[in-house]
């Protein structure tokens, strides 16, 4: 029999951090001592209180079908944390809440992207932009930021960018895979200078709000009125609540996105689990005080590892201002080789990082840089320290 896959699929790229996962388990199977640092996991368990709300719901009956757009309850306690957190005013019927944050932009961009659509991505990106993008049949335009300045585009970069066909444009901030945070002038510069362009729409990532050790407070874009009903705020619980598998994420958007994403989730999931929505409901309008003791010791983990890899020669490496990534650069060893091993690429470096050093990191090429490799340090002191030795030990044997 033919196999007739439709060219969608085909041409789609395999999300580069869970294709690393997935060789990392499949080693680790055969016996192999190897430590994956590909993931964007945090490796606490999800807070006790949000585990018994879980329970209770269980035991309330909360076992069947729930609305698309979410639960009444969670929509209303995601609206209030958005204003008590954020300064945002939003009703619930702004409020979409889906399978995880990938859902929510998936959903917002097949709402808003049309056949070659330009879709702006400031690089480094997480790796389901593009490919959401391209899934919408939109065409992304990367704008490259580098590490001397903290991997972080200007409103000049951007708006040098913007055509006709651009549509959209997407970031994080704090940024996955460079732990970048944007400022509030800095995203006040870029607000004032998308009032030039009425038909440019904004998704700002912020699942990793709460991961932020600037010690100032989290500015979203959406708190800027000029642009505000262009702004589509995505967020979720799997970061700042340790809850990666309960899979729940939402958008704050204008009536009309929201309404447009409620009708596209309705075709594809309908709403997402009712237990894990319960569970976000204690989330949302609880005790901080678990999330905040995980940033801590994020943040010691941060500071552990960056003086490990300052230590190590030909690696060049900032200090990140949120969640839980380091995005170092590796490009002095191209064209250096060990063995029959020669690193001519990021792809390479990670490929030989696996095999001599048993460590999973993801390639920056996956991210828009091809220079740099993403260790996530979302793992214990032990695990960091053993990574850290392994990777300066690997890095010294090329030549």
């Amino acid at each position: 029999m033919t196999q007739h896959l439709s060219d969608r699929i085909t041409h789609m790229q395999e999300s580069a951090t869970l294709k690393m996962a997935k060789i990392s388990r499949e080693l680790k199977a055969q016996g192999l001592d190897i430590i994956d640092l590909s993931i964007g996991e945090p490796d606490f368990d999800t807070p006790q209180h949000i585990k018994d709300a879980a329970k209770r719901a269980i035991d309330q009956g909360y076992t069947h079908y729930t609305p698309v757009p979410g639960y009444p309850e969670l929509r209303k306690a995601i609206a209030a944390k958005l204003k008590r957190d954020n300064k945002l005013d939003y009703t619930p019927e702004q409020i979409v809440v889906s399978t995880g944050a990938k859902q929510s932009i998936a959903n917002v961009v097949l709402s808003l992207i049309n056949p070659g659509d330009e879709v702006l991505l400031p690089a480094p990106y997480w790796v389901s932009y593009s490919a959401i993008a391209d899934l919408a049949e939109g065409k992304s335009i990367e704008i490259p930021a580098i590490l001397e300045t903290n991997f972080k585009v200007t409103p000049a970069q951007l708006e040098k960018h913007i055509t006709d066909r651009t549509r959209l444009i997407i970031f994080s901030s704090p940024c996955n895979p460079t732990g970048s945070v944007y400022s509030h002038d800095e995203l006040q510069a870029l607000a004032q200078m998308l009032t030039k362009y009425p038909n440019v729409y904004v998704i700002c990532d912020e699942i990793y709000e709460y991961i932020n050790y600037t010690g100032q407070p989290h500015t979203s874009l959406a708190s800027f009125p000029e642009i505000k009903d262009r702004v589509i705020t995505v967020n979720g619980f799997s970061k700042g609540f340790a809850m990666t598998g309960w899979r729940l994420g939402y958008i704050a958007a204008p009536v009309w996105i929201a309404q447009a994403c409620d009708k596209m989730q309705g075709q594809i999931t309908s709403g997402t689990c009712s237990i894990a929505q319960m569970a976000g409901v204690a989330a949302a309008t609880e005790s901080l005080q678990p999330t905040y003791d995980m940033v801590a010791e994020f943040r010691k983990r941060r500071d552990l590892v960056y003086g490990l890899l300052k230590e190590i020669p030909g690696i060049k490496a900032n200090l990140p201002d949120g969640a839980f990534y380091f995005f170092f650069d590796i490009s002095s060893f191209f064209g250096k080789k060990a063995g029959d091993t020669v690193i001519n690429s990021a792809e390479d470096m990670s490929g030989y990082l696996l095999r001599e050093g048993q460590i999973g990191l993801v390639n920056g090429e996956a991210f828009g840089d091809p220079n740099c490799i993403r260790l996530s340090y979302a793992a214990s002191e032990e695990k960091l320290l053993k990574v850290c030795s392994r990777l300066k030990e690997a890095l010294a044997k090329l030549a």
